[in-house]
């Protein structure tokens, strides 16, 4: 617990973890009292040069009033914080709000004078940037709007922390002092700047991890078998190119199985980059500690008895977490599988997996182990209903994943060069609005399969993941605006996965069929039909079709320009042999070759041989040339073409997989192919509209004032009517009508014809149970129906009935918008009735929503149709529905006040719209971590 310096208590939401920009950690957090000594130490250590920038005169020493100034904090005038590692301050910053006059101040003054010393042993890692994250950001808490720095002009570096930030500056030079001044108000520019340095430091944090130059097994025992003693194996037998240690502290031995022996990872006299903790969980903290001050980089724990076994367990796992950021090391695990990386420079099975797996182009990640085995198996040996071989570039099996995730690992593979496409089994995502905003990213690059299990039960215990209230269909639907594959299983996954490592991406859903097999090719044309692909009539050859045939027929249909994709169905002659086997492969390849843009699938039915033919070569990896070093290396994901992304590596050999259902093979290339028009639609995401009428002031002003009522507010109907109206969401006018004479005169005020309707929430939008009764014309109906009202469901009390002018007819739909504590704002879009809601027919968006998504939200639902002419009716006006969804996407962006908006019914009639119910609810802005500066999760 830190003492609290001055006048506030102290700020522990200000704590953070980092990842600098090579890739290890330090610990952010708020100086107190306390660090007297620690910042006297950490001056001593900093050079004379160091401090002549800082001070701008020789300034050797910090006395006694130097070391209470900089210790003393009211944190709100005068703040500091430090970076540490292993306890130990590496740098500091610290900002005192001043006037006009560059005098201290206190409130309602919101400048404040900022600066950065940083202990040269630690300088270029990016640790002044990261603080100048934290910093700004505690200022904006405590209401400052502007920084100033004075600089010496020969102080390079700290002028470039400055100016590279993307905020809005000023500079000026007088009496040899650079003062630069800049708005800490976030812009595009600075949070573009902030999300490229986070992907580049966590790259390169999981990239330590997975090309280490030396490896520890600590817990390697004598005998073969045992946890570490097995991973330490593996490391061998995949020929590890890097240093190779065994820790035990039983052991006498200088060698164990060859390789050099050491009772602790202190005894090894070179450095340690990434050790294996294959120990007790009692005896884990102890081999962290002597890893972390030996200067190790990075852990892999493979041990058990964490979260996954319960509240103690957890609380051990947190702790882990916590003592390896305090030495800057990052973990994978607890209670972890392992990683791999097959590329030929490394080398390294740092796993349980027995066997190395082919090098290729697949990247893989898992946080169940028994799930990675799996995977690893299906794509390592013919097997799990695919034949055919494949490879992979890295494989990171997550455990716990208490430190480690997901992110990190999209981070690392998303400009990964040896990685084309990336498959991932999820049981849990700890931050749905940073993976999604990652996954957009990488799929815009390169294809992302997801599999998620644990779909309807709680994460696994060992998970520690934020709540949503989002059910899982939601999910799934986001994640594929965010241009992810989602696939429901297993064997999916990998079937999606061979297609988009090996073929292209298909430009459009037109599949030509054709094979020796006429009922296969119908099944096949039926399996298309079913995923929403245009296939063309089944070309049959007949069964005695030879591979000659194949050949010509496969070469035609690729040259037509009615077809994007062929699948070629087999079935075995009799008596075929492994010879017919391979002269159909090899004359399916050759005819692939002739149309290299367009992807091609086998069906086979019991033709091991042919499956095996096609996926002759060895891996899907670049085939070994005598090329210079780094000649002939794939580009960055941004220097790409976008029409080559995604597809197999143009070194690679085009392999053709092959599927042993048609259901199978037409379920990938159907994934496929709405990946590609994804990759068509994300190259132009449109825009979010300006709307000149919009008040957004206006609706600040009134959101403030409501909520000085209380947090946790639905708005009255008048209150929502205004405030929507600020946004040009015009409600449907509706009076309350508690006595038939109060209903009587509001449709007199309204005019008739007016409708009746209950508004208690057992009934309210619930037409079918009679609730509501349209088209009254006069007094008299509206009275008799009043009454019959009253006599079916209760007391107006009970029924809260209200009296609402007629709308023009069309089609009843439910717009909504809410703010989810772990997705964030997401719209949703449905037609209005029981029916819709049964089937779950609504399309979501993660707001904020642009004009195309608007278009393809009101496209995406099953029911659409009923919008556009079905069976003859009057298509709406769905440009004006478009238009309400932009402006609810506008309001609940703009507002985060805003949790939740519900407008019920939205009838859309074919010229304009009448919004008939809103409501509203309002509750203190959530806060935004994804705005914030990095950090790493808290645990």
């Amino acid at each position: 617990m830190q003492t609290s310096s001055d006048r506030h208590e102290y700020p522990s939401h200000w704590e953070a973890d980092v990842v600098l920009r090579d890739g290890g950690t330090a610990r952010i957090r708020p100086i107190t009292v306390d660090d007297a000594e620690r910042l006297v130490s950490f001056y001593e250590q900093v050079s004379d040069e160091s401090k002549y920038y800082r001070f701008f005169a020789p300034y050797p020493r910090l006395s006694a009033k130097d070391v209470h100034r900089f210790t003393h904090h009211d944190f709100v005038d005068r703040v500091g914080l430090a970076a540490t590692v292993g306890g130990e301050f590496i740098a500091t910053v610290r900002y005192d709000r001043i006037n006009a006059d560059g005098r201290p101040a206190s409130l309602p003054a919101d400048e404040a004078e900022v600066a950065f010393l940083v202990q040269d042993a630690h300088q270029g890692r990016g640790v002044a940037s990261a603080l100048l994250e934290h910093i700004a950001a505690v200022a904006r808490e405590r209401d400052i709007r502007r920084f100033a720095a004075e600089v010496l002009p020969a102080n390079s570096k700290m002028i470039k922390v400055f100016t590279d930030a993307g905020y809005q500056q000023k500079r000026h030079f007088e009496d040899g002092v650079v003062r630069l001044e800049f708005d800490l108000e976030p812009t595009d520019r600075s949070l573009a700047v902030q999300r490229a340095r986070e992907q580049r430091a966590e790259a390169r944090s999981v990239q330590r991890l997975l090309a280490p130059g030396s490896v520890a097994v600590i817990g390697a025992g004598r005998t073969p078998g045992g946890v570490g003693r097995s991973v330490l194996d593996n490391l061998r037998e995949a020929g590890f190119t890097g240093r190779l240690y065994a820790v035990n502290k039983a052991l006498q031995e200088k060698e164990l199985g060859g390789v050099p022996a050491h009772r602790s990872v202190r005894d090894i006299a070179e450095p340690v980059d990434l050790a294996v903790v294959a120990v007790p969980a009692p005896y884990v903290p102890e081999v962290v500690a002597e890893c972390g001050e030996h200067g190790v980089q990075g852990l892999v724990v493979v041990s058990a008895g964490y979260a996954e076994s319960g509240p103690a367990g957890r609380e051990r796992q947190r702790a882990l977490v916590r003592q390896a950021r305090t030495y800057g090391m990052r973990i994978i695990g607890p209670n972890a599988f392992g990683v791999i990386n097959t590329s030929p420079e490394v080398r390294l099975n740092a796993s349980l997996a027995p066997e190395m797996p082919r090098p290729g182009r697949i990247g893989l990640f898992a946080q169940s182990g028994a799930i990675g085995i799996a995977l690893l198996s299906r794509l390592h040996r013919r097997g799990g209903g695919v034949t055919g071989v494949t490879g992979v570039s890295t494989f990171v099996s997550s455990g716990n994943r208490a430190d480690v995730s997901g992110n990190d690992v999209l981070q690392y593979w998303y400009d990964d060069p040896d990685t084309d496409v990336a498959l991932m089994y999820l049981e849990s995502i700890g931050n749905p609005r940073k993976f999604t905003r990652l996954a957009r990213r990488t799929a815009a690059a390169k294809p992302l399969v997801v599999v998620q299990g644990a779909r309807h039960a709680a994460a696994p215990q060992g998970h520690a993941v934020r709540a949503t209230r989002l059910p899982h269909a939601t999910v799934s639907a986001l994640l594929r605006q965010a241009g992810v594959i989602r696939v429901d299983t297993i064997t999916e996954l990998v079937d999606a996965g061979l297609l988009l490592a090996r073929q292209p991406l298909p430009a459009g859903p037109r599949v030509a069929i054709l094979g020796n097999s006429e009922s296969l090719g119908l099944l096949t044309f039926d399996a298309c039909l079913a995923e929403g692909l245009r296939p063309l009539p089944p070309l049959d050859l007949t069964t005695a079709a030879s591979a000659e045939d194949f050949h010509r027929a496969l070469t035609k249909a690729l040259a037509d320009d009615r077809c994007d994709a062929v699948v070629v169905t087999a079935i075995p002659a009799v008596g075929e042999t492994s010879a017919q086997d391979a002269a159909l492969a090899e004359a399916l390849r050759s005819a692939s070759a002739s149309a290299p843009a367009k992807p091609v699938l086998v069906v086979h039915v019991e033709l091991g041989g042919l499956a095996e033919a096609l996926s002759a070569a060895a891996s899907t990896a670049p085939q070994a040339a005598s090329t210079a070093p780094g000649a002939g290396q794939a580009p960055r994901p941004a220097e790409r073409p976008a029409t080559t992304v995604g597809g197999p590596s143009e070194a690679s050999p085009r392999l053709i997989p092959a599927y042993p259902a048609a259901e199978r093979a037409v379920r990938a290339l159907g994934e496929a192919v709405k990946y590609a028009q994804w990759r068509r639609e994300v190259a132009d995401p449109g825009k979010v509209p300006e709307y000149e009428d919009i008040d957004e002031k206006g609706a600040a002003e009134q959101i403030d004032e409501l909520l000085s009522r209380g947090s946790g507010l639905t708005l009255a109907p008048e209150d929502a009517c205004v405030l929507l109206g600020r946004y040009g969401i015009d409600v449907h006018r509706a009076l309350p009508a508690p006595t038939p004479d109060e209903a009587a005169a509001a449709a007199r005020t309204l005019g008739y014809p007016v409708a009746l309707k209950t508004t208690a929430p057992h009934l309210r939008h619930r037409a079918d149970l009679g609730g509501v009764r349209l088209d009254l014309t006069d007094e008299t109906q509206l009275r008799r129906v009043y009454t019959e009202l009253t006599d079916l469901f209760g007391t107006p009390e009970v029924l809260r009935p209200v009296v609402q002018g007629m709308a023009p007819r069309g089609v009843d739909t439910v717009v909504r918008a809410v703010i989810d504590p772990a997705a964030g704002a997401v719209l949703s879009f449905g037609l209005a009735g029981a029916a819709s809601e049964l089937l779950g027919d609504t399309a979501h968006r993660l707001v904020p929503v642009t004009d195309r998504d608007a278009s393809s939200l009101v496209r995406s639902i099953r029911t659409a149709p009923l919008l556009f002419g079905w069976r003859g009716s009057a298509p709406v006006d769905t440009l004006a529905l478009e238009e309400l969804m932009l402006r609810v996407s506008r309001l609940v962006d703009d507002h985060p006040e805003v949790v939740a908006v519900s407008l019920e019914p939205v009838v859309v009639a074919p010229g304009g719209l009448s919004v008939l119910g809103a409501t509203v609810r309002l509750a203190r802005a959530p806060v935004r971590d994804d705005l914030g500066p990095r950090t790493l999760p808290v645990v």
